[in-house]
């Protein structure tokens, strides 16, 4: 079956950066992202040939120790290859963090993305599309 995308996903816990000195905690981050991916797809399914964007949201319980961008390349290579088959797909990041200080306010989210923001901390948003230039029109 083909991937219907966009399709989101929530991954409970702190994302591990790609520079963790443990290995294990690095591929245990990636199971536990592609663990959470699971219900977003369809079973089976192919992996996608599309152009793909991918915006991640963290939530932290507290402010954030570390970099934002080092959260990025262990999701993307955790989607590949069952939700795309390269991150050479990949052509757009979106990556924001969202501490609990401070107040945001989001016209129409997704339940999704209501479960992430009013849920359990930490917590990871996923988003991936096949528009890579859908918020841009």
């Amino acid at each position: 079956m083909e991937i219907v995308f966009p399709i989101e996903f929530v991954v409970c816990g702190t994302p591990v950066s790609h520079q963790a000195k443990r290995p294990e905690s690095r591929e245990q981050w990636k199971d536990e992202v592609r663990n959470s991916s699971q219900p977003a797809l369809p079973d089976p399914h192919f992996a996608s040939t599309d152009r793909i964007a991918v915006t991640l949201f963290y939530f932290p319980p507290e402010p954030m120790q570390g970099d934002i961008d080092n959260i990025v390349k262990l999701v993307l290579d955790a989607c590949c290859p069952h939700i795309y088959l390269d991150d050479s797909q990949v052509e757009r990041v979106v990556v924001q963090k969202f501490e609990p200080d401070h107040l945001f306010s989001f016209g129409n989210p997704s339940a999704t993305f209501v479960h992430a923001f009013e849920g359990a901390k930490p917590a990871l948003y996923v988003r991936i599309s096949n528009d890579p230039h859908e918020e841009l029109q």
